[in-house]
């Protein structure tokens, strides 16, 4: 299961970064523009490092999976997923804005402003728990936290204008 769920992820963040790059294309190609481009490298890192550290954390110490957490990981698969396709040709990895297109207000953002953010900080915390990375989870979530607050801001300055 450990090297499983592993690939999973990983090839699950590169199919997310194929369909991002398409709507991206298409967005911009309709007039979108992009905002917090200065930080989405940082975001990336944060995200290359926290699988590779997982990687080398599981590599190194050889732990049991935890089926609980594993089970709680995939679950929030199906919300990552419910996030993506209620937002259709709009859900990229990045904060792109296509003036004058109405907000998205189905699916969980019925609910939440942010679910996507929601998943992800999710994620970051309980997928190093699967192998009992405790330390990972924390340092990971803290940096997350950060990035977020960087992110959430730029995205609600850019949708100001379309509410």
């Amino acid at each position: 299961m450990t090297e499983f769920l592993l690939v999973y992820v990983v090839l699950e963040r590169l199919l997310e970064l194929v369909i991002s790059n398409r709507n991206t294309a298409r967005l911009r190609a309709q007039g979108a523009v992009e905002a917090g481009a200065k930080h989405y490298p940082i975001m990336v890192l944060l995200h290359v490092s926290w699988l590779a550290a997982i990687a080398l954390w599981v590599a190194t110490r050889h732990p049991e999976p935890n089926a609980f957490y594993a089970g709680v990981y995939v679950l929030l698969q199906a919300f990552r997923f419910w996030v993506m396709l209620s937002l259709g040709r709009f859900w990229t990895t990045r904060i792109i804005t296509l003036p004058g297109a109405p907000l998205v207000m189905r699916g969980p953002y019925k609910f939440l402003r942010h679910p996507n953010y929601v998943v992800v900080a999710l994620e970051i915390a309980i997928l190093p728990l699967v192998w009992s990375a405790l330390s990972l989870a924390v340092a990971f979530s803290i940096l997350n936290g950060w990035m977020l607050s960087v992110r959430i801001r730029a995205e609600e300055q850019a949708l100001s204008a379309r509410r």
